[in-house]
């Protein structure tokens, strides 16, 4: 299996976090699809969305990758969030 497939599960949730950049890259993609444009998150709202959307209990890590890898912005008090890209 190629692509982000291989770090799925078999409804979609994300199963590991990868090692290598690229495929963290193709994780954080994938992810951040599950985020609407044009819409603010409270971090309870994007803790709650990736818990949906992995089974290996770190949503800390994701949100965190999420805003650190340019795909989400937050606020200066770290508690809204949007998808920019």
């Amino acid at each position: 299996m190629t692509g982000v497939g291989r770090f799925l599960d078999g409804s979609g949730a994300v199963k590991q976090w990868p090692k290598k950049l690229a495929d963290k890259r193709l994780v954080l993609t994938y992810l951040a699809s599950k985020f609407e444009f044009d819409h603010s998150y409270h971090e309870r709202e994007v803790n709650e969305l990736l818990q949906q959307w992995h089974i290996f209990g770190d949503w800390a890590l994701l949100r965190r990758e999420l805003f650190e890898q340019g795909f989400l912005d937050r606020d200066r008090s770290g508690t809204d969030y949007r998808r920019i890209i």
